[in-house]
């Protein structure tokens, strides 16, 4: 075997084994130099974020992967006629699995290059890089895998890294207590999985999910476990009413940081679509369950955009506008879910708001990383948070007014930006399902170019503060980090039907396949 059909073979591992290597390695890096500490991050990011779009590649081309650890390739899959039950740890990377890792990926390498100078003033960045991928292992883990417990396992794993990271700059305190608080309720979630986890266990005797799907008789004990996974990771993606923990998080991050929580939260928001689509499917009322995803998907758009307009903390204006966008995934996908449990596969509107709510996962990422790492450049020039004491940045911070431009713009939903693309296909289809809920997603837009223009006006515009009149632009590392989420919000902005075909329909079809998931783990089951 030739080293290159070894990565291609073994993707699905390597996703998760090259972070966890430049994790428990990057201390003694650090031990050696602060410089080849970061040339070993960057690096190992690097080669992750290239095995990700590899696997990506394999997948959208021939089907799904199966990677089962420990087994030859022979034993990948166990016929259910034949008694047998796959016991051993499954990957299980579809379409829908292979478009988070492009995310993962994608916001990695820009997260990684701009905490390269955003973090250098600060100790203990060996603690800071491990965590970092330690999350990255988390995202990746929970994405691919085709087993519920490792799902679990993942799901803690960037928890207990998050809540590090979100407690890094201590800030007198505040840090600490918003990852306390984001702990405790990582921990009363994953409890709920768990419970859910041994709900599935007792009755059906597996964890692998596609074998749960395949047994799924939708009992009372389902039913519980379905209302313990929907409550638990609705509280992890920060939908409303379960979003509480996601200003305080958010905002007291280092914005490096919090650029990749919106990825952590949209890998639970994974999660729970793929439990009501894979795990659960025409089992359930499809409806009932579609409407509820909707109600927290507007309850999410409208709370999220009210909160964040009286925000004075850029930040937490910023985390506020996360929970409203959101709520637009949920809105799309849930509308997905009630019509075609309904109409099933022929449905080409319910499919439509599908492909709407997925594509906005991918948007959501860049342009709202994006105007995170903007925000954390301001920060890092001037030392504040609060909005009140900005104003004539544009006059010094040009690129960084400009990629907050190119971000602000795409979350309004403003042509040319990649915002702009999934939103109107939102739109368009939830008209077709209920015209009031429509008009709601388009008023929340209108009220978030309204609050973001406050911001730009706040930040940017007026003549320079005497305080700020050294300041200078962001770093080199820090910009080409930002360039790179706002060449792909206007790239993805401008030629949105290549990509709607390409990635999204793929991930949309796999996600709504049920008996195509179940056939490609189980062998034709």
């Amino acid at each position: 075997m030739t080293f290159s059909d070894f990565i291609i073979t073994n993707a699905p591992v390597l996703l998760v084994a090259i972070p966890l290597l430049a994790a428990f390695l990057c201390p003694v890096m650090g031990k050696i130099s602060s410089m080849v500490r970061n040339f070993w991050v960057m690096g190992m990011m690097l080669v992750t974020a290239a095995v990700a779009f590899i696997l990506a590649y394999r997948v959208f081309v021939t089907g799904p992967v199966i990677y089962v650890f420990g087994a030859a390739a022979a034993n990948l899959a166990i016929p259910l006629d034949s008694g047998g039950i796959p016991i051993r740890i499954i990957f299980t990377v579809d379409a829908m699995s292979a478009f988070m890792d492009i995310i993962c990926a994608i916001v990695g390498v820009s997260v990684l290059l701009y905490s390269l100078s955003a973090e250098s003033r600060n100790s203990s960045l060996e603690g800071y890089y491990t965590l970092f991928f330690l999350m990255i292992v988390g995202v990746f883990g929970m994405v691919s895998t085709g087993d519920i417990f490792n799902f679990f396992v993942f799901l803690e794993i960037l928890s207990l890294a998050s809540a590090g990271l979100i407690a890094y700059r201590i800030d007198g305190g505040l840090a600490v207590e918003a990852a306390l608080k984001y702990f405790i309720l990582s921990t009363l979630g994953a409890i709920f999985v768990l419970f859910a986890i041994g709900i599935f266990y007792g009755q059906y005797n597996a964890l692998n999910i596609a074998m749960i799907a395949e047994r799924m008789q939708f009992s009372m004990l389902d039913k519980i476990a379905l209302v313990l996974l929907v409550a638990a990771l609705a509280m992890k993606c920060g939908a409303v009413p379960l979003h509480f923990w996601t200003p305080d998080a958010y905002s007291m991050a280092p914005s490096s940081v919090t650029a990749f929580l919106v990825v952590a939260s949209q890998a639970s928001l994974y999660g729970l679509f793929r439990v009501v689509f894979t795990m659960y499917n025409i089992t359930m009322n499809c409806v009932t369950v579609g409407w509820i995803i909707i109600i927290f998907g507007v309850l999410s758009m409208v709370v999220g955009v009210t909160m964040a307009i009286p925000q004075k903390d850029i930040k937490r204006l910023m985390a506020y506008h996360a929970v409203s966008q959101t709520g637009y995934m949920l809105l799309g996908v849930g509308v997905g879910l009630a019509v075609l449990g309904n109409a099933g596969l022929t449905s080409a509107f319910g499919f439509m708001a599908m492909e709407g709510g997925i594509f906005h996962i991918f948007n959501h990422a860049m342009y709202k990383g994006l105007l995170f790492l903007t925000a954390g450049a301001i920060i890092y020039r001037i030392g504040t948070r609060d909005l009140n004491k900005m104003g004539g940045l544009g006059h010094t911070m040009k690129y960084t007014m400009i990629f907050f431009m190119i971000g602000a713009l795409a979350i309004a939903g403003i042509p040319p930006f990649n915002g702009f693309a999934s939103k109107l296909m939102i739109y368009e289809s939830v008209y077709l399902f209920n015209p009031l809920l429509a008009i709601i997603a388009m008023v929340v837009s209108i009220l978030t170019l309204a609050s973001f223009v406050k911001v730009f006006h706040s930040v940017f515009m007026g003549p320079k503060l005497p305080e700020y009149a050294d300041v200078k632009e962001a770093p080199l590392p820090m910009l080409i980090g930002m360039g790179i989420l706002a060449a792909i919000v206007i790239l993805f902005g401008l030629f949105p039907q290549p990509v709607v075909e390409i990635l999204v329909a793929p991930a949309a079809h796999a996600l709504a396949d049920q008996g195509g998931y179940i056939a490609s783990v189980l062998g034709g089951a």
